[in-house]
């Protein structure tokens, strides 16, 4: 992994020392919608201790007013490239939810400049990720003002966003029952004050855009107006409509949410489409969010060990899983990041235990630390660019969409660009068509080979942002430009990729088959099938269709499958 680079910054965050802050200085528990700067004199809380102090070390259990503290700590060492705000609302028990942010001239979102978060404690008994967060600040403060190359390039070319706990209020109380009886219950302090479970408050697109994948049709990304939403659902959390005013408000391009009581990296989609318990439930960039969780899991320093005691003793010990399989979960922030944002989000499950001793915390670190800025750089994956009108005007809005060279087939969701007009679309490393399209202009497209090469440990020179991929789009007022050229790349790359992957057909079939009727597992079912069953159930899908959308279908296939298709689909209909 050639993270030699990362052992010694990691030894030196591991005798960091800072000094505990007195609590006089934290911030009051305001509404700020508008999430500005807050000013750390003005601040009254009251006193509490999560345990002895005396000591200068970080790894202990931050109350919340040290948390707090701390937060503020950073910001006053590292003023240039730091900012504390509040989310537009507090808690259930009126504290704030406050984010730290880290980056060159903070404030504000600078064009070709990716924005990510980090989210903690979303379950309040799970606290691991609240105090890594905390760590996390301090060492990219620390290692940016000793010129470290790794987080001066995270601060200088990211926007990052942490928000160390979203249920303070959940915290309090498993912290208030590990003081009374010296444990904390496996579910106490999980919901929040109003006993909800967060991560099943969020509005539930999953049953739309499942219904919009068998009609093929409708909108695959953006689902709903956030403030529409927030008026009419009075089911929603004080701490839940925080955090969706704050993506509605932050064109945020990827995220990870932490949580504990397993091991594993976990991603979309949460929720199934058949509504079993327990059913893989991929979405359109499962590629994409394959590549995410493996950039996690393999720079933990367990949690892909193959030899590892899992868990749950009947459970297993895989370093990544697909959320539907482990279990679906329905109204969760995953989904709802996919669906409703730009932002790609992966939950993060970070060990066995929920509240560990503060003995433990250290050791913590040390294994997630090379994930948790490797993580950050995959901000820096797939491409990303502007969308300007042939007079240079920015694009806002403008839907980003992309295909698969290999199948032919497109992946069913658009990201949109920002109010600049930058655009960044995370992508694994394959052949794609990308293209951009907005009312009132002609589209236009590009063939691309992305291969990804942003990683801790990598040499300095290897660290780079996001290739750029700029569109420019005429009115349809005019005529259509000519892509001859553009579309000669295309079949060139489309050659390429049929010589390097020698794509066999029983591969390509299950992939249109999986397209065409998600709600089957064709992945798993086709090792039970021979390939000419595979071409009778394609044959029986494209049947469905009505002829323009079979004929769109046929023409993005390599002419040998069309050729057998169009012969097994004048026999059928025979």
């Amino acid at each position: 992994m050639g993270c030699v680079k990362m052992f010694v910054f990691i030894l030196a965050l591991n005798i960091l020392t800072v000094n505990v802050i007195d609590s006089s200085s934290v911030a009051s528990s305001s509404t700020d919608a508008k999430a500005e700067p807050l000013q750390p004199e003005t601040a009254q809380v009251e006193a509490g201790s999560a345990e002895n102090t005396t000591s200068d070390s970080i790894f202990f259990h931050h109350t919340f007013e040290q948390m707090v503290a701390l937060m503020f700590e950073v910001n006053r060492a590292c003023p240039e490239i730091t900012r504390v705000y509040n989310l537009s609302e507090p808690s259930v028990q009126g504290r704030n939810l406050t984010v730290l942010e880290i980056t060159e001239n903070p404030g504000v979102h600078e064009p070709g400049k990716p924005e990510f978060k980090y989210i903690g404690n979303m379950h309040g008994n799970e606290v691991v990720g609240k105090e890594l967060l905390l760590y996390l600040m301090v060492a990219l403060c620390e290692e940016y003002k000793k010129g470290d190359d790794l987080a001066r390039f995270i601060v200088s070319q990211t926007r990052v966003h942490i928000l160390p706990s979203m249920n303070p209020d959940g915290w309090q109380a498993a912290y208030k029952e590990l003081q009374e009886k010296g444990e904390v219950g496996w579910l106490t302090g999980r919901s929040n004050a109003n006993g909800v479970d967060l991560n099943r408050n969020f509005p539930d697109l999953n049953a739309e855009i499942y219904q919009h994948e068998q009609e093929h049709k409708g909108r695959n990304n953006h689902l709903m107006k956030v403030e529409k939403a927030i008026a009419t659902d009075k089911s929603l959390q004080p701490e839940t409509k925080a955090v969706m005013r704050w993506l509605a408000q932050i064109g945020f391009v990827l995220s990870a949410n932490l949580h504990g009581g397993d091991l594993v990296a976990n991603y979309p989609y949460d929720e199934t489409r058949s509504g079993k318990s327990q059913e893989y439930t991929a979405s359109p960039d499962d590629h994409t969010f394959v590549y995410l969780s493996n950039s996690y899991a393999y720079y933990h320093r367990t949690m892909a060990n193959p030899d590892r005691v899992p868990c749950d003793k009947n459970g297993g010990n895989n370093p990544i899983t697909n959320g539907g399989l482990w279990y679906s979960v329905s109204k969760g922030m995953q989904d709802y990041n996919y669906l409703n944002t730009n932002c790609f989000e992966i939950t993060l499950e970070l060990g066995c235990e929920k509240f560990p001793p503060a003995s433990k915390l250290e050791q913590y670190w040390l294994d997630n630390a090379a994930a948790l800025f490797n993580y950050i750089l995959q901000t820096h994956i797939g491409v990303k660019g502007y969308v300007k009108s042939s007079e240079n005007a920015p694009i806002a809005n403008a839907e980003i969409k992309v295909g698969n060279l290999a199948s032919g087939l497109p992946i069913e969701h658009d990201i949109l660009s920002l109010k600049d007009g930058d655009y960044y679309r995370l992508l694994a490393d394959g052949y794609y068509r990308i293209s951009a399209h907005a009312d009132g202009f002609h589209p236009s497209f590009y063939c691309v080979h992305i291969v990804n090469t942003i990683r801790v440990g990598e040499p300095t020179t290897d660290m780079a942002a996001a290739p750029e991929l700029n569109f420019t789009l005429t009115p349809n007022t005019k005529p259509r430009p000519d892509d001859r050229e553009e579309m000669m790349t295309c079949e060139s790359l489309w050659s390429e990729v049929q010589h390097e992957t020698q794509l066999d057909d029983r591969d390509l079939l299950v992939s249109i088959l999986s397209y065409l009727d998600p709600t089957t597992k064709w992945s798993v079912i086709a090792n039970r099938l021979t390939t000419d069953e595979l071409y009778y159930f394609l044959v029986e899908e494209l049947k469905k269709l009505n002829p323009t959308e079979r004929e769109e279908i046929l023409h993005m296939m390599p002419r040998a499958v069309q050729e057998q298709l169009y012969t097994a689909l004048a026999a059928s209909m025979k």
